[in-house]
């Protein structure tokens, strides 16, 4: 088992729940550390049941992650494979997001090792899965850091652009725009030019407006949160405007129970999925129910945030 690409709240309760299973059914279990520069470097150990003690409730990933070049590479890849034969591993649980399944799926198609992905990425950018591991904690702390915000704002009459993480994905974005009452909400996949905003922010100043929260997802077309404030500064001189850029603390933090309760269903799955014969799917949660899609196809295709909430938000934020 591994942990790769970006960490995500939830990862430790993955890792606590594939190993648990693995004991549960007899099967030896190791982790490789460092994701997979681990992989290719041999830092594998066996991990037992204790070593996953009090772990359910922490952030980041006791396994530790890393961006991996050499991975990318056929050699890089040969020589992963081969430090997992030497350590007698026949089978891979891998707990990350796109670019973690990306090399999942080649290593699988050049070495035919057995392997099943979990999503853990606080963006919910994958297909095959409702929401993925991370998210849920992640957008909880853009709220919460948007509601104090918030208070500054009213108490100075200030228009704020808080900048969050989403540098291909609007999800983040979306869902705590809603929540925090934003007046408007900036996505990669919807197009919002600076004059629509202007025009709003205008319309409502002349209802009484004095103070107003904008969310711009990092990979917004205007260039994110500090481009998006110097283009309305250009039309609206008047405003008072202030940017907050929230950074990686949407990624840490102790994951909300519905973080780690996905993340304890979809680690039993991944353990379950291999014993079945499963290979070189991702599992995931639709409707609360538990599915297993084919990792090209996961990688393959695109999602986008719910356009009826991207709708309703411009119906609320009046």
């Amino acid at each position: 088992m591994l942990t790769s690409g970006g960490d995500s709240p939830g990862m430790n309760a993955a890792v606590r729940a594939v190993v648990r299973s693995c004991h549960h059914f007899g099967i030896a279990c190791s982790g490789i550390h460092r994701g997979y520069a681990g992989m290719i470097d041999g830092e594998i150990s066996e991990l037992g049941m204790r070593d996953v003690n009090k772990i359910i409730n922490r952030g980041g990933t006791i396994l530790q992650s890393s961006r991996c070049e050499e991975f990318r590479t056929a050699e890089g890849r040969t020589k992963a494979f081969q430090n997992l034969k030497k350590h007698g591993i026949d089978s891979l649980v891998i707990i990350g997001g796109n670019g973690s399944f990306a090399g999942a799926e080649k290593l699988n198609k050049e070495h035919g090792i057995a392997m099943l992905g979990i999503p853990g990425t606080i963006d919910n950018d994958l297909f095959g899965s409702d929401y993925t591991v991370g998210f849920d904690t992640a957008t909880n702390t853009v709220v919460e850091a948007v509601d104090k915000i918030r208070d500054t704002a009213t108490s100075h009459n200030r228009l704020f652009f808080i900048e969050v993480m989403g540098r291909d994905s609007g999800f983040i974005a979306l869902k705590a725009g809603i929540a925090t009452g934003a007046i408007a909400i900036l996505l990669p996949e919807e197009d919002i030019s600076i004059d629509d905003l202007v025009a709003l922010l205008e319309r409502n100043g002349a209802q009484g407006k004095t103070s107003s929260i904008v969310i711009v997802a990092e990979g917004d077309a205007n260039g994110g949160a500090m481009k998006v404030a110097e283009k309305v500064n250009t039309h609206l001189p008047h405003l008072e405007t202030r940017v907050t850029v929230l950074g990686h603390i949407q990624r840490g933090g102790s994951p909300t129970t519905c973080d780690r309760v996905l993340a304890s269903r979809m680690g039993v799955a991944s353990v379950e999925g291999l014993m079945e014969g499963r290979s070189n799917e991702m599992v995931g949660v639709v409707h609360d129910q538990i599915v297993y899609t084919p990792l090209l196809e996961v990688i393959s295709t695109p999602v986008r945030p719910s356009k009826d909430e991207f709708r309703i938000s411009k119906i609320i934020s009046i």
